[in-house]
Protein backbone atom coordinates (compact mmCIF):
# COMPACT_ATOMS: atom_id res chain seq x y z
CA UNK A 1 0.00 0.00 0.00
CA UNK A 2 1.54 3.37 -0.89
CA UNK A 3 0.86 6.04 1.59
CA UNK A 4 0.35 9.72 0.06
CA UNK A 5 -0.56 13.07 2.45
CA UNK A 6 -1.59 16.32 0.78
CA UNK A 7 -0.98 19.08 2.77
CA UNK A 8 -2.43 22.77 1.76
CA UNK A 9 -3.76 25.65 3.08
CA UNK A 10 -6.22 27.63 1.19
CA UNK A 11 -8.36 30.68 1.72
CA UNK A 12 -10.91 30.35 -1.12
CA UNK A 13 -10.61 26.83 -1.13
CA UNK A 14 -9.63 27.05 -5.03
CA UNK A 15 -6.61 25.08 -4.46
CA UNK A 16 -8.42 22.93 -2.35
CA UNK A 17 -10.10 21.88 -5.31
CA UNK A 18 -7.58 21.92 -7.84
CA UNK A 19 -5.99 19.43 -4.96
CA UNK A 20 -8.87 17.41 -4.58
CA UNK A 21 -9.14 17.34 -8.85
CA UNK A 22 -5.44 15.90 -8.86
CA UNK A 23 -6.52 13.03 -5.90
CA UNK A 24 -9.40 11.64 -8.24
CA UNK A 25 -6.75 10.25 -10.55
CA UNK A 26 -4.62 8.75 -7.91
CA UNK A 27 -7.77 7.17 -6.03
CA UNK A 28 -6.36 3.11 -6.05
CA UNK A 29 -6.49 0.31 -4.08
CA UNK A 30 -3.20 0.11 -3.38
CA UNK A 31 -2.78 4.02 -2.51
CA UNK A 32 -4.07 5.48 0.52
CA UNK A 33 -4.55 9.50 0.60
CA UNK A 34 -4.45 11.63 3.97
CA UNK A 35 -5.10 15.07 4.29
CA UNK A 36 -3.68 17.46 5.87
CA UNK A 37 -5.47 20.96 5.85
CA UNK A 38 -3.36 23.94 7.42
CA UNK A 39 -5.16 26.05 10.08
CA UNK A 40 -3.55 29.65 11.22
CA UNK A 41 -3.97 30.47 15.04
CA UNK A 42 -5.24 33.23 14.71
CA UNK A 43 -6.86 32.20 11.24
CA UNK A 44 -6.81 34.70 8.76
CA UNK A 45 -10.47 35.91 7.41
CA UNK A 46 -11.78 35.84 4.18
CA UNK A 47 -12.28 38.04 2.46
CA UNK A 48 -9.55 40.09 3.64
CA UNK A 49 -9.94 43.59 4.95
CA UNK A 50 -7.59 45.89 3.26
CA UNK A 51 -5.71 46.91 6.31
CA UNK A 52 -5.13 43.14 7.39
CA UNK A 53 -4.06 42.01 3.96
CA UNK A 54 -1.37 45.13 3.77
CA UNK A 55 -0.39 44.73 7.51
CA UNK A 56 0.54 41.05 6.96
CA UNK A 57 3.29 41.38 4.19
CA UNK A 58 6.65 42.06 6.53
CA UNK A 59 6.21 38.62 8.26
CA UNK A 60 4.81 37.19 4.83
CA UNK A 61 7.78 38.40 2.79
CA UNK A 62 10.16 37.54 5.59
CA UNK A 63 8.80 34.27 6.32
CA UNK A 64 8.28 34.54 9.90
CA UNK A 65 5.95 31.95 11.30
CA UNK A 66 3.02 32.15 13.33
CA UNK A 67 1.14 29.80 14.83
CA UNK A 68 -0.98 26.97 13.80
CA UNK A 69 -2.93 23.75 15.10
CA UNK A 70 -1.22 20.77 14.70
CA UNK A 71 -1.55 17.96 12.70
CA UNK A 72 -3.29 15.07 14.51
CA UNK A 73 -0.84 12.05 15.79
CA UNK A 74 -1.81 9.24 13.35
CA UNK A 75 -0.52 11.75 10.39
CA UNK A 76 2.63 11.62 12.50
CA UNK A 77 3.12 8.53 13.00
CA UNK A 78 2.46 7.32 9.38
CA UNK A 79 5.87 7.35 6.45
CA UNK A 80 4.69 8.41 3.41
CA UNK A 81 5.67 7.65 0.00
CA UNK A 82 5.04 10.93 -1.18
CA UNK A 83 3.72 13.76 0.60
CA UNK A 84 1.65 16.47 -2.20
CA UNK A 85 2.40 20.18 -0.71
CA UNK A 86 -0.42 22.73 -1.97
CA UNK A 87 0.23 26.62 -1.13
CA UNK A 88 -0.76 29.89 -2.34
CA UNK A 89 1.74 32.92 -2.98
CA UNK A 90 1.52 36.08 -0.38
CA UNK A 91 3.85 38.65 -1.44
CA UNK A 92 5.89 36.76 -3.92
CA UNK A 93 6.38 34.07 -0.94
CA UNK A 94 4.64 31.33 0.12
CA UNK A 95 1.69 32.50 2.52
CA UNK A 96 2.45 32.49 6.00
CA UNK A 97 0.41 29.04 7.31
CA UNK A 98 2.36 26.82 4.49
CA UNK A 99 5.92 28.91 5.82
CA UNK A 100 5.06 28.63 9.20
CA UNK A 101 4.14 24.27 8.70
CA UNK A 102 7.57 24.40 6.57
CA UNK A 103 9.31 25.33 8.90
CA UNK A 104 7.88 23.39 11.75
CA UNK A 105 9.05 20.40 13.35
CA UNK A 106 6.27 19.09 12.44
CA UNK A 107 7.68 19.47 9.02
CA UNK A 108 10.87 18.16 9.48
CA UNK A 109 9.42 14.62 10.54
CA UNK A 110 7.24 14.45 7.93
CA UNK A 111 9.06 15.78 5.16
CA UNK A 112 12.46 14.12 5.95
CA UNK A 113 14.11 11.61 3.09
CA UNK A 114 10.42 11.95 1.31
CA UNK A 115 9.57 12.81 -2.12
CA UNK A 116 7.13 16.22 -2.37
CA UNK A 117 5.01 17.51 -5.25
CA UNK A 118 4.57 21.26 -5.13
CA UNK A 119 1.42 22.70 -6.26
CA UNK A 120 1.12 26.49 -6.20
CA UNK A 121 -2.13 28.06 -7.52
CA UNK A 122 -1.81 31.96 -7.40
CA UNK A 123 -2.49 34.82 -9.58
CA UNK A 124 0.87 34.96 -11.75
CA UNK A 125 3.72 35.29 -9.66
CA UNK A 126 5.07 32.14 -8.37
CA UNK A 127 9.22 32.13 -9.70
CA UNK A 128 10.56 33.48 -6.32
CA UNK A 129 8.15 32.39 -4.08
CA UNK A 130 8.93 28.24 -5.85
CA UNK A 131 12.74 29.29 -5.04
CA UNK A 132 12.05 30.27 -1.63
CA UNK A 133 10.07 26.67 -1.41
CA UNK A 134 12.86 24.83 -2.72
CA UNK A 135 15.34 26.30 -0.54
CA UNK A 136 13.16 25.01 2.37
CA UNK A 137 12.69 21.76 1.46
CA UNK A 138 16.32 21.22 1.07
CA UNK A 139 17.18 22.85 4.27
CA UNK A 140 14.62 19.74 5.74
CA UNK A 141 15.93 16.76 3.73
CA UNK A 142 12.52 16.75 1.51
CA UNK A 143 13.33 15.58 -1.86
CA UNK A 144 11.40 17.85 -4.67
CA UNK A 145 10.15 15.56 -7.68
CA UNK A 146 7.86 17.49 -9.27
CA UNK A 147 5.96 21.37 -9.60
CA UNK A 148 2.60 22.31 -10.78
CA UNK A 149 1.84 25.95 -11.56
CA UNK A 150 -1.82 26.42 -11.63
CA UNK A 151 -2.20 30.78 -12.45
CA UNK A 152 -4.45 33.53 -13.98
CA UNK A 153 -3.77 33.26 -17.59
CA UNK A 154 -5.24 37.27 -18.16
CA UNK A 155 -2.71 39.95 -18.52
CA UNK A 156 -1.15 41.05 -15.53
CA UNK A 157 -3.46 44.34 -14.77
CA UNK A 158 -6.17 42.81 -15.60
CA UNK A 159 -5.53 40.55 -12.80
CA UNK A 160 -4.24 43.02 -10.60
CA UNK A 161 -8.06 44.03 -10.38
CA UNK A 162 -9.96 41.33 -10.22
CA UNK A 163 -8.11 39.50 -7.81
CA UNK A 164 -8.35 42.44 -5.46
CA UNK A 165 -12.02 42.30 -6.10
CA UNK A 166 -11.95 38.84 -5.06
CA UNK A 167 -10.12 38.92 -2.39
CA UNK A 168 -11.43 41.68 -1.10
CA UNK A 169 -15.08 41.01 -1.31
CA UNK A 170 -15.16 37.34 -1.69
CA UNK A 171 -16.61 36.92 -4.66
CA UNK A 172 -15.00 35.25 -7.53
CA UNK A 173 -17.24 36.72 -10.37
CA UNK A 174 -16.61 39.44 -12.69
CA UNK A 175 -15.43 42.63 -11.37
CA UNK A 176 -18.03 45.32 -13.19
CA UNK A 177 -19.89 42.72 -15.00
CA UNK A 178 -17.11 43.06 -17.49
CA UNK A 179 -13.76 41.67 -16.32
CA UNK A 180 -12.96 37.77 -16.52
CA UNK A 181 -13.49 35.81 -13.59
CA UNK A 182 -10.35 36.21 -11.33
CA UNK A 183 -7.69 33.52 -10.34
CA UNK A 184 -7.43 30.40 -11.86
CA UNK A 185 -9.86 29.66 -14.61
CA UNK A 186 -12.57 26.52 -14.16
CA UNK A 187 -11.30 25.14 -17.18
CA UNK A 188 -7.93 24.67 -16.02
CA UNK A 189 -9.00 23.80 -12.19
CA UNK A 190 -11.10 20.91 -13.61
CA UNK A 191 -8.20 19.90 -16.11
CA UNK A 192 -5.67 19.56 -12.90
CA UNK A 193 -6.96 15.98 -12.91
CA UNK A 194 -4.84 14.87 -15.40
CA UNK A 195 -1.31 15.59 -13.38
CA UNK A 196 -2.47 12.91 -11.13
CA UNK A 197 -2.13 10.23 -14.05
CA UNK A 198 1.81 10.64 -14.03
CA UNK A 199 2.24 11.15 -10.41
CA UNK A 200 0.04 7.52 -9.52
CA UNK A 201 2.76 5.80 -12.04
CA UNK A 202 5.71 7.70 -10.75
CA UNK A 203 4.35 6.64 -7.11
CA UNK A 204 3.70 2.93 -8.28
CA UNK A 205 7.36 2.19 -10.37
CA UNK A 206 9.21 4.28 -6.96
CA UNK A 207 10.98 5.91 -9.37
CA UNK A 208 10.16 9.56 -9.91
CA UNK A 209 13.07 10.57 -11.94
CA UNK A 210 11.14 11.64 -14.92
CA UNK A 211 8.42 12.74 -13.08
CA UNK A 212 9.05 16.77 -13.95
CA UNK A 213 9.04 16.16 -17.25
CA UNK A 214 6.17 14.00 -17.57
CA UNK A 215 4.71 16.79 -15.95
CA UNK A 216 5.77 19.84 -18.34
CA UNK A 217 4.37 17.47 -20.98
CA UNK A 218 0.57 18.09 -19.61
CA UNK A 219 1.79 22.06 -19.71
CA UNK A 220 2.20 22.14 -15.91
CA UNK A 221 4.29 24.86 -15.78
CA UNK A 222 3.73 27.63 -17.84
CA UNK A 223 7.13 30.48 -17.23
CA UNK A 224 6.72 33.83 -18.57
CA UNK A 225 10.02 35.91 -19.69
CA UNK A 226 8.41 39.29 -18.30
CA UNK A 227 6.79 38.20 -14.98
CA UNK A 228 10.30 36.41 -13.82
CA UNK A 229 11.92 40.15 -14.30
CA UNK A 230 9.04 42.03 -12.49
CA UNK A 231 9.75 39.15 -9.79
CA UNK A 232 13.35 39.63 -9.16
CA UNK A 233 13.03 43.28 -9.15
CA UNK A 234 9.97 43.09 -6.86
CA UNK A 235 12.01 40.78 -4.57
CA UNK A 236 14.39 43.51 -4.59
CA UNK A 237 12.44 46.21 -3.41
CA UNK A 238 9.82 44.32 -0.76
CA UNK A 239 13.00 43.13 0.64
CA UNK A 240 13.54 47.04 1.72
CA UNK A 241 10.07 47.77 2.56
CA UNK A 242 9.87 44.53 4.55
CA UNK A 243 12.77 45.09 6.93
CA UNK A 244 12.15 48.36 7.30
CA UNK A 245 8.69 47.90 8.28
CA UNK A 246 9.31 45.01 10.76
CA UNK A 247 11.76 47.07 12.98
CA UNK A 248 8.46 49.36 13.89
CA UNK A 249 7.10 46.73 15.85
CA UNK A 250 3.45 44.71 16.36
CA UNK A 251 0.30 45.32 13.69
CA UNK A 252 -1.10 47.96 16.79
CA UNK A 253 1.92 50.49 16.43
CA UNK A 254 1.24 53.52 14.95
CA UNK A 255 4.57 53.71 13.30
CA UNK A 256 4.11 50.27 11.59
CA UNK A 257 0.33 51.40 10.89
CA UNK A 258 1.94 54.55 8.87
CA UNK A 259 4.69 52.67 6.98
CA UNK A 260 2.22 50.36 6.08
CA UNK A 261 0.01 53.06 4.50
CA UNK A 262 3.38 54.59 2.48
CA UNK A 263 4.04 50.68 1.43
CA UNK A 264 -0.12 50.35 -0.22
CA UNK A 265 0.47 53.74 -1.70
CA UNK A 266 3.84 52.26 -3.44
CA UNK A 267 2.56 48.82 -4.12
CA UNK A 268 -0.08 50.82 -5.90
CA UNK A 269 2.59 53.18 -7.90
CA UNK A 270 4.93 49.81 -8.63
CA UNK A 271 1.46 48.03 -10.58
CA UNK A 272 0.61 50.92 -12.56
CA UNK A 273 3.89 52.69 -13.45
CA UNK A 274 6.97 50.67 -12.82
CA UNK A 275 5.79 47.30 -14.13
CA UNK A 276 5.03 48.81 -17.37
CA UNK A 277 8.62 50.53 -17.89
CA UNK A 278 10.31 47.25 -16.32
CA UNK A 279 7.68 45.95 -19.62
CA UNK A 280 9.08 48.83 -22.23
CA UNK A 281 13.08 47.37 -20.92
CA UNK A 282 12.30 44.13 -21.33
CA UNK A 283 10.85 44.25 -24.95
CA UNK A 284 14.06 46.52 -25.78
CA UNK A 285 16.35 43.85 -24.80
CA UNK A 286 14.01 41.00 -25.86
CA UNK A 287 17.05 39.75 -28.33
CA UNK A 288 19.99 40.21 -26.69
CA UNK A 289 18.26 38.69 -23.70
CA UNK A 290 17.09 35.27 -25.81
CA UNK A 291 19.93 33.23 -24.95
CA UNK A 292 19.59 33.70 -20.90
CA UNK A 293 15.38 33.40 -21.42
CA UNK A 294 16.02 30.03 -22.63
CA UNK A 295 18.23 29.13 -19.79
CA UNK A 296 16.01 30.72 -17.34
CA UNK A 297 12.79 28.71 -18.72
CA UNK A 298 14.18 25.50 -18.26
CA UNK A 299 15.37 26.12 -14.65
CA UNK A 300 12.53 27.29 -13.71
CA UNK A 301 10.16 24.65 -15.04
CA UNK A 302 12.54 22.08 -13.16
CA UNK A 303 12.88 20.62 -9.45
CA UNK A 304 16.39 21.92 -9.44
CA UNK A 305 18.22 23.93 -7.07
CA UNK A 306 20.84 26.51 -8.02
CA UNK A 307 23.56 27.02 -5.75
CA UNK A 308 24.19 29.94 -3.52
Amino acid sequence: MKEILIIHYSQTGQLTTILDNIASTLISNNINISRFEIVPDPDYEFPWKPENFYDSFPESFLQIPQGFHPPEEDLLNKKYDLVILGYQVWFLTPSIPINSFLKSDFAKKILKDTPVVTVVACRNMWIQAQEKMKRILAAIDARLVGHISLVDRNINHISVLTIHYWMMTGKKERYLGILPKPGVSDKDIKEASKFGIPIRESLISDDFSSLQENLLKLDAVRVNPFLVRTDERGNVIFSKWANHIIKKGGPQNPERVKWIGFFKYYLQFAIWVIAPIVFIVFLLTYLPMTPKRNREKKYYSSVSLKEN
